[in-house]
């Protein structure tokens, strides 16, 4: 949009002072980020508008993707950028005497989502708004997010994460869109005299769903697309009253993201708030389908749904049901119909993570729902079991030993499903999903996730943003793949010291958060080595901690190394004992390393607590190394891999989800690659002569760090070094970090040599950077688009297809 400066300003002063009744001058961040964030939505409310005018008038097919996590970050400066008027505001801003950063800070982070599957989700939101695909977003509108992590003697405290406590100023309330969401009671079938059977419901639990939109604003194209969230409250009918207790109740269902489910309640409460959103999301879409349809028939060729990981699966028996009950249309229509408009991505490779319920809980919730995942799973067997053995089919059928299975159920009624990495979608056919892949073959496909480079690099690191448009112009903000161009550069000198100038001021920048958030001073001219990803044992920052120690012993005993220091951030579920205690751990490595003077001139380690995606902004820019050391054949993409390469970090990696197409894209001698490949750990599960003790025997600094463990070297773990150690040696380490502890440390003895040779690493660094732009989720979801959804975008760029490993 077309904005000046003294336009901007006259505009703001206006806004303030109708919010406030006070001149710029007397309010406060908060007031003068709610005044921006207002300004800036009224910018927005006509390309809105227009957008969904045109959809309906064109009748213009619509992806819908349905998540439980949305993690958008920050919006205003995400906003600001797309519109194009980013520069005009903070000019605008700084005449005003004000300081835009401190604006920006005062807005919360939306707590929508908590790690990779929600900041996918919203990264795919930017880009289909971004490339001028007709995409929107379906999820909770959760009152507080996961928690607010803290540290208490250095163990994981969780906090209320009451992020719109002071409101959410991008929201708009659309109660004239609400439906009603049942569950409970039990359900009745009586033929009609039209012969459709009609459903009856007697005693149900009603719930009204409200929703309330975001806009998803496209990058300089004027497309503005929705994100619509979903919240509970108490039905309004007349002559009947709510207690209290039943309020609590339905607000519980959109009160908290991921809600302990370690009893019957918490599960309870995880279901309803599954079916919730599925069912509000199945409604909305249809019934704004009907406005403008006397016929369901072509459905399918409007809409396309999307399952993001198995949370929301019910959108399956779901579609049935309305098209069934509220329509009319008979089962193989309809059936026929949910599968074309259906798709789902998984997200795990993890056989304990695939979502499951108990048939009794499920039934007693859902009874109609469960009426229809009954019926599907019977027409399956009937389908099936003739051709592939009674045998096969159990295993892979809806329902099975006393369970909902839904990644089961997810894959049976998709007409496409598809991993995020090429190993994890092999390892999908071969391992995870193998038996529904000898089924359905022609379903399975790869689309590997993707980031938003407009958020990682044109707001999150702007002296390489500056510098790349120095060097090679503008339409890398376009277009990510003009970042190719830099290779004309590998032996520009100049250019490759501004690289490393333009590190070393992030470095500067982040060490200086570092000692606002911890009270930590750290040397900016130490190697700055990131991991950042949700806390699990499968990610190995215990394969990281154990690394940091024996570097401490190292140096205890005289050795002279780089310095380097270690950034962590990572929340752990609750509920996860093992994880909890890892941060225990790593707290107290990182209390022990800093404290002692022989070491910290060399060795530094900060945990920053509260991970989430304003922080990783302000990490990532200053990152050297990037940590992607999961155990191969565990991790199903990642995304901080490669939002950490854009912006010039060297990879430290296992041959593990996305990593194989980083190394494919830069090139062996571009990234550091360590261990186990995923067909040795499968040996290993075959043969079963996995000894984790033997490595700990032959390995005399293996033995030395792990016995620091519980010899009491590292003060206040007794309890958890305990375990760790135990977890490691007598349980035999699941993760194989004792097989994959050598090869880590002489990965790691590369970097430090190769960082003495600062022009040799900012060339790595440049290869790094040039070869990130084929990781734009702009491309990813072209390709969804054109394979999957059938829902082509308006603008579209190379979308990089030839550059898909």
């Amino acid at each position: 949009m077309a904005l000046t400066k003294e336009q901007f300003i006259a505009e703001f002063k206006d806004m303030a002072l109708k919010l406030y009744a006070a001149p710029i001058e007397d309010l406060s961040s908060q007031q003068l980020y709610q005044a921006l964030a207002l300004l800036t939505r009224s910018y927005i409310a006509k390309p809105w508008a227009d957008t969904k005018a045109r959809y309906d008038e064109e009748e213009t097919k619509q992806v819908f993707y349905f998540s439980i996590e949305f993690l958008p970050g920050r919006l205003l400066q995400s906003d600001l950028l797309n519109l194009g008027i980013l520069d005009e505001v903070e000019a605008g801003l700084k005449e005003l005497d004000l300081h835009p950063g401190k604006i920006f800070d005062a807005e919360a982070d939306p707590g929508l989502g908590n790690g990779g599957l929600g900041r996918l989700a919203s990264a795919f939101m930017d880009a289909m708004a971004s490339v001028g695909m007709a995409g929107n977003g379906n999820g909770i509108r959760y009152q507080y997010g996961l928690f607010k992590q803290a540290f208490v003697n250095g163990y994981q405290v969780e906090l209320p994460d009451d992020w719109m406590r002071n409101g959410f100023p991008w929201e708009t309330r659309k109660e004239n869109r609400a439906v009603t969401v049942k569950f409970g009671g039990w359900v009745e079938l009586r033929p009609s005299r039209s012969g459709h059977l009609r459903v009856i419901y007697h005693n149900t639990d009603d719930v009204l769903a409200v929703p309330y939109d975001v806009a998803m604003v496209g990058y300089h194209n004027g497309v503005v697309n929705n994100l619509r969230l979903w919240s509970a409250e108490a039905p309004i009918h007349a002559g009947t009253h709510f207690s209290l207790e039943q309020r609590e109740r339905i607000n519980q269902i959109t009160q908290i993201l991921y809600p302990d489910d370690s009893d019957n309640a918490g599960k309870e409460l995880r279901l309803r708030q599954e079916y919730f959103f599925t069912s509000a999301g199945i409604q909305s879409i249809v019934r704004h389908y009907r406005r403008t349809h006397n016929s369901m028939a072509g459905f399918a060729d409007r809409v396309a749904i999307h399952i993001n990981d198995t949370h929301p699966a019910m959108a399956i028996p779901e579609l049935m049901r309305v098209l069934m009950d509220d329509e009319h249309v008979g089962w193989d229509e309809a059936w026929r119909i949910t599968l074309k408009v259906m798709s789902y991505t998984n997200h795990t490779l993890l056989s304990e993570a695939l979502e499951v319920w108990p048939i009794d809980m499920f039934r007693g919730l859902l009874p109609r729902i469960y009426q229809i995942v009954q019926e599907i799973d019977r027409r399956f067997r009937l389908a099936f079991v003739p051709q592939f053995g009674q045998a096969m089919i159990d295993r892979i059928a809806p329902l099975g030993n006393g369970q909902v299975r839904m990644a089961y159920l997810a894959t049976i009624g998709s007409h496409a499903v598809n991993g995020v990495a090429p190993l994890h979608s092999e390892l999908l056919k071969k391992d995870v999903l193998h038996d529904l892949f000898q089924i359905f073959p022609e379903r399975f496909n790869n689309k590997t996730n993707g980031i938003t480079p407009r958020r990682w690099i044109q707001i999150g690191d702007r002296p390489l943003a500056h510098l790349l448009d120095k060097k090679i112009g503008t339409v890398w903000r376009q277009n990510p793949l003009a970042l190719r161009k830099l290779h004309d550069y590998i032996d520009d000198k100049r250019f490759l010291s501004d690289l490393n100038a333009t590190k070393a001021e992030n470095k500067r920048e982040l060490a200086k958060y570092i000692d606002q958030t911890v009270h930590v001073k750290v040397d900016p001219d130490a190697i700055f080595d990131v991991q950042i990803k949700r806390l699990h044992a499968y990610k190995r920052q215990l394969l990281h901690v154990l690394g940091i120690l024996d570097a401490y012993l190292a140096i205890k005993r005289g050795e002279k190394r780089p310095k380097r220091l270690h950034i962590f951030g990572a929340k752990a579920a609750p509920s996860y004992v093992y994880a909890k205690e890892i941060i225990k751990v790593m707290n107290a490595v990182a209390d022990m390393v800093n404290s002692d003077p022989e070491v910290s001139p060399y060795l530094q380690v900060v945990f920053l607590p509260n991970y989430g995606v304003t922080m990783a902004e302000k990490i990532i820019p200053g990152a050297d190394i990037s940590e992607q050391i999961s155990t191969a054949g565990k991790e199903a993409s990642g995304t901080s891999n490669m939002k950490l390469i854009s912006a010039g970090a060297l990879t430290l990696a296992t041959l593990d989800g996305a990593n194989i197409e980083i190394k494919n894209a830069v090139g062996n001698d571009n990234i550091e690659i360590f261990g186990l490949t995923e067909k040795k750990i499968a040996g290993y599960y075959q043969r079963g002569d996995y000894r984790s003790r033997d490595f700990y025997e032959k390995d005399p600094r293996l033995h030395a760090v792990l016995d620091m463990l519980v010899n009491g070297k590292i003060p206040g773990i007794e309890t958890e070094g305990r375990d760790i150690y135990n977890a490691l040696l007598m349980y035999n380490d699941e993760y194989f970090v004792l097989a994959d502890f050598e090869s880590y440390l002489a990965a790691n003895a590369r970097l430090d040599k190769l960082y003495q040779q600062p022009q040799l690493w900012a060339k790595k660094v440049l290869v790094n950077i040039a070869e990130s732009g084929r990781f734009s989720a702009d491309f990813t979801v072209q390709r969804y688009g054109r394979e999957i959804w059938h829902v082509l975008p308006q603008t579209p760029e190379n979308d990089g297809s030839d550059a898909e490993a």
